[in-house]
């Protein structure tokens, strides 16, 4: 498998926790130079120290205008040629509780955020000889789950943009692909867990289980796998591989 090309600048949105902070260790160790975004700058400093990344930068997704300028500051250093959008968020409500807000908080976070990250380093990318954006979506944006109406809405947009977008850049050396985890071991996941305990009175295993059966490997997924997937997008050796959804998922899709 060929590597990454000689110490790129790599951006991952939501990197101070979970996937994020998995996909930010995996292109540090490849030789990346990682600068980590998200909303809680203690969490980001904390991965700066550790060594998971080089950099941080403080930004909500949602608001493209901070975003923007976090992506200009972090640019400054050096080009950013890898960008990952991983920043995101989800929330379960059956479609007749699922108001409004709470589908404009999914697309906002899931979707747009996706959008304005792309926006912020595209311009600069696509000038250069090698670029790679890779979206983490979701199986719920391959499929749909119950109870998660929005989420899913919001993460299939994230599909269909990917497969659009990577055919208007399919004539420059810039990539556009997601990777769709399933049901990944983070906390993201950990809340759902808790809903399951509040909602139905089932235990921590049970709820685990609950999650855990829409995997035919029957387990949740690890970071590590979302992040080994990610990086192999992002080397040199998947130029090839664009407008792709590529479930890590044990089978699931």
């Amino acid at each position: 498998m060929s590597g990454l090309p000689h110490s790129p600048h790599a951006l991952v949105t939501g990197g101070g926790r979970g996937i994020g902070r998995a996909i930010a260790v995996s292109l540090v160790s490849a030789g990346a130079t990682v600068t980590v975004l998200g909303r809680n700058a203690a969490t980001l400093a904390e991965a700066v120290n550790a060594g998971a990344a080089h950099f941080a930068a403080v930004a909500d997704v949602s608001d493209e205008a901070s975003l923007k300028t976090a992506i200009l500051e972090a640019s400054t250093r050096k080009p950013i040629d890898i960008l990952v959008a991983n920043a995101g968020s989800a929330e379960s409500a059956p479609f007749a509780k699922s108001d409004s807000a709470l589908f404009s908080r999914m697309m906002d976070v899931n979707f747009m955020g996706v959008v304005h990250a792309i926006r912020g380093v595209l311009p600069g990318m696509k000038d250069r000889p090698y670029g790679r954006i890779v979206a983490v979506a979701s199986t719920a944006g391959l499929k749909g789950y119950a109870y998660v109406s929005a989420y899913a809405a919001a993460k299939h947009a994230v599909v269909g943009l990917v497969r659009s977008l990577a055919l208007e850049m399919a004539g420059s050396n810039v990539t556009v692909n997601a990777v769709c985890p399933g049901f990944t071991d983070t906390d993201l996941v950990a809340g759902s867990i808790e809903n399951i305990m509040a909602k139905t009175g089932r235990t921590r295993e049970q709820a685990i289980a609950e999650l855990a059966k829409h995997n035919p490997q029957g387990r949740l997924i690890t970071p590590q796998e979302v992040a080994d997937a990610v990086l192999w997008l992002c080397g040199e050796g998947a130029g090839a591989i664009t407008g792709q959804a590529i479930a890590v998922a044990g089978g699931e899709i």
